[in-house]
């Protein structure tokens, strides 16, 4: 298992281990070396975990996280599938730049104000896209 890419590992420190409950969880639903964003989040929720504790394991495990939600990595032939959009009302622009923190928008953060809007996720990233913000960090620790 795993593609063999020890930097997802080496960000944990030397004696980190994975976490054997959220192990299982993943193999029962991993294909090949690849988790989805989406199946990383189902796992934490069962779990009742924070995001970044599935995240760590599949580091841990050497698997790729795959289809990021915000579609900003993890997709082929391209890595990432956002692009940018525009907000004709700002209404997205002014919410994304008050959730700021050092210039970036966290993927909470993101998520959240899909949620406020009641937009995708994509919009909330395509908008980001267009005005050059980059969102970061990452729920799962991927970025």
């Amino acid at each position: 298992m795993g593609h063999g890419n020890k930097k997802f590992t080496e960000k944990h420190g030397p004696d980190a281990k994975p976490d054997s409950r959220i192990k299982d969880e993943i193999l029962k639903r991993v294909k090949g070396d690849e988790l989805p964003c989406a199946v990383a989040f189902e796992i934490a929720g069962q779990l009742g975990l924070p995001p970044s504790e599935v995240g760590k394991t599949a580091d841990l495990m050497i698997l790729r996280l795959m289809k990021c939600q915000l579609g900003l990595f993890g997709y082929k032939p391209e890595s990432k599938l956002v692009t940018p959009k525009d907000d004709p009302e700002g209404s997205l622009k002014e919410a994304i730049s008050a959730a700021m923190v050092n210039d970036r928008l966290p993927c909470k953060s993101a998520w959240e104000i899909a949620g406020q809007f009641n937009v995708s996720k994509m919009t909330v990233s395509g908008v980001c896209e267009a005005l050059k913000i980059k969102v970061k960090p990452c729920q799962l620790g991927a970025f």
